[in-house]
């Protein structure tokens, strides 16, 4: 299981840092790079032609402003590609999230809300779980760790809502 995590700038990292966590958690090997739609074409290009090869599963493209990274690497390779669209200084975000949500017919980029590093990683994880069952399950377990914690934030929350007068 192999994810090639591609961003259009450093600036980026910090959003994909968070869901690289995430798939380091699930042992998901993930690699990065930094490849320009605009600055870097012919080496985005060259990437995706060459990224089922290079023994990828998936693809995701992180990216702000003209974030056109995503929808390049999704013309030219056939494996899965996740946009993330990055918040940027511009309409705060909303120009990456459309630049990387409206793909033309036959060419599709699943996308996660702006700056949603986590949900990408965990919506990778779900495709390579089709085919990686080991992944299935410790997603399922994920899940129960995160509904024990909102049970855990609701009784404090209990709690501090009686020490105010509240039952």
């Amino acid at each position: 299981m192999k994810i090639a995590v591609i961003m259009g700038s450093d600036s980026d990292f910090p959003v994909v840092e968070k869901g690289l966590k995430i798939l380091k958690e699930f042992n998901v090997q993930a690699d990065v790079r930094v490849l320009s739609a605009h600055r870097t074409p012919f080496k985005a290009i060259e990437f995706a032609n060459n990224a089922e090869d290079m023994g990828y599963d998936l693809i995701i493209g992180a990216a702000g402003k003209a974030a056109h990274l995503p929808g390049v690497l999704a013309g030219v390779s056939v494996l899965p590609v996740i946009g993330l669209p990055i918040k940027s200084s511009t309409m705060d975000g909303l120009d990456s999230l459309l630049s990387i949500v409206q793909m033309p017919k036959g060419i599709p980029v699943a996308t996660v809300a702006i700056n949603g590093a986590e949900n990408a990683a965990l919506l990778a994880i779900q495709i390579l779980s089709v085919k990686h069952e080991e992944l299935r399950e410790k997603l399922k377990q994920y899940r129960v760790e995160m509904a024990k914690q909102v049970e855990e934030k609701d009784q404090a929350v209990i709690e501090l809502a009686k020490n105010v007068g509240c039952e």
